[in-house]
């Protein structure tokens, strides 16, 4: 077993200090019954942690790091932009590049507005909505997880048609009242909310490809079926791509399925690996926004000139490349490889890739949304985790959670990753 004993200690002193002893909750391992490692410094598809232990991290920054680890260009342009100072509060030209690459890239947006985490970017969707409509509701989906809002840490009622729980303390049962929380992937569910309700419903969010539930795809015709029944009744549709934009396609989801909404939140890839998120959609609505409209939305460093100058090399540099085609092509690469170890050892478990995200799921049959996530034998999960970690291969530390691969995964990377993933599923499944 790898030496750990330096980040051992630095998490018992962080836990002095900082609640849980980390900054997100996913980060304390809690889901895997164990403590986190501390990294030192970060490469290309390779982490160091701080005892000296090497890794091929598929968590890659969770998202953002679509190039590899502080890739030359990126590291580049944040140092160029910090001489000319890290931050103005003034407008400044990488936020006008960034919103009409943004605006180029996705085929729903026609305005966007900068803000600094996919949090801050779905919560102002949601409250635009609001304004845009004069409507109070919204509904969510079971699984689809868009930051730490009150208005989105909503468990399910005990009915399709009963109002949600607050799903943390600390959020008002006043405002659950609000959300109603639905199973993704059920037609009927949401056909007979809109029947009912849809005259109330200011907004439907949602990530069109689930990917806090592990990754989740929607079935054949569920997101026309979202849009054609958002647009009926004059609910905003909001495709939450804050972790599949500019990721699984230069277009994200709605690139790949042609389906539009009115609002998209977006972060992640957009920001190099620096604080970063965004919203946009239809003229109409965002013009709803402050200083052209009633609904108020600001932020001092939204905007940022590192971040903004740092996605913009990132994305420049995709292009250059044929990223999106490249990723496709690592991807396919890692799913046969994964496919032809379940087959090596006779089992079939189930494994989603999209792009250059994905997800291993411990379970057999369909994967449809949380409920069948939640049929996933953890305990076997927990094992197949350490015994790769151990072996220099750092997965992402919950059955909830997507992988992610960069341009920088190569052959090396992904035939050690067969290697270690076959030794360590027979010790996950003995």
């Amino acid at each position: 077993m790898p030496d750990r004993s330096l980040s051992s200690k630095l998490f018992q002193a962080a836990k002095e200090v900082i609640p849980g002893g980390v900054n997100s909750p996913v980060r304390a391992f809690r889901n895997v019954d164990g403590d986190p490692f501390f990294v030192q410094r970060a490469r290309g598809p390779r982490i160091w942690d701080v005892d000296g232990n090497e890794l091929i991290d598929y968590v890659g920054t969770w998202g953002p790091a679509i190039l590899g680890h502080a890739p030359s260009v990126v590291i580049d342009a944040v140092t160029q932009a910090a001489k000319e100072g890290v931050s103005f509060g003034i407008p400044n030209r990488h936020e006008v590049e960034m919103a009409r690459t943004i605006r180029d890239y996705v085929p729903s947006v026609e305005k966007v507005r900068m803000v600094n985490s996919g949090t801050e970017a779905t919560m102002s969707a949601i409250r635009l909505a609001r304004g845009f409509t004069g409507r109070d509701k919204i509904v969510k989906f079971e699984g689809c997880y868009h930051g730490h809002v009150d208005s989105l840490l909503v468990a399910a009622g005990s009915g399709a048609l009963t109002f949600g729980q607050p799903d943390s303390a600390g959020v008002p049962a006043d405002f659950a009242k609000l959300t109603i929380t639905i199973p993704f992937n059920r037609p009927e569910i949401v056909e007979q909310v809109f029947a009912e309700q849809g005259h109330e419903i200011a907004a439907l969010i949602l990530e069109p490809i689930p990917a806090n539930a592990g990754l989740v795809f929607p079935k054949e015709g569920y997101l026309q079926l979202l849009r054609d029944l958002t647009a009926k009744h004059g609910t905003v549709l909001i495709f939450d791509e804050v972790m599949t934009g500019f990721r699984v396609a230069k277009g994200g989801v709605q690139e790949l399925t042609g389906i539009t909404p009115d609002l998209t939140a977006m972060g992640k890839v957009i920001g190099g690996g620096l604080p970063v998120g965004a919203f946009g959609g239809k003229a109409e609505i965002m013009d709803q926004l402050a200083p052209l409209g009633p609904v108020y939305q600001a932020g001092t460093l939204s905007g940022n000139p590192l971040a903004l100058a740092a996605g913009l090399a990132q994305l420049k540099e995709m292009e250059r490349l044929d990223g999106w085609n490249r990723l496709e092509e690592i991807g396919r690469a890692f799913e046969d490889a994964v496919r032809g170890t379940l087959r090596e050892l006779g089992r079939d478990l189930v494994f989603h890739r999209v792009g250059s995200m994905f997800c291993l799921f411990f379970k057999e049959g369909a994967v449809d949304n949380v409920d069948d996530v939640k049929q996933s034998d953890f305990a076997a999960f927990r094992k197949f985790f350490w015994a790769a970690l151990d072996r220099g291969v750092y997965f992402a530390p919950s059955q909830y959670e997507a992988g992610f691969l960069s341009l920088a995964h190569g052959e090396g990377e992904i035939a050690k990753t067969a290697e270690v993933a076959c030794e360590a599923l027979k010790i996950a499944l003995a």
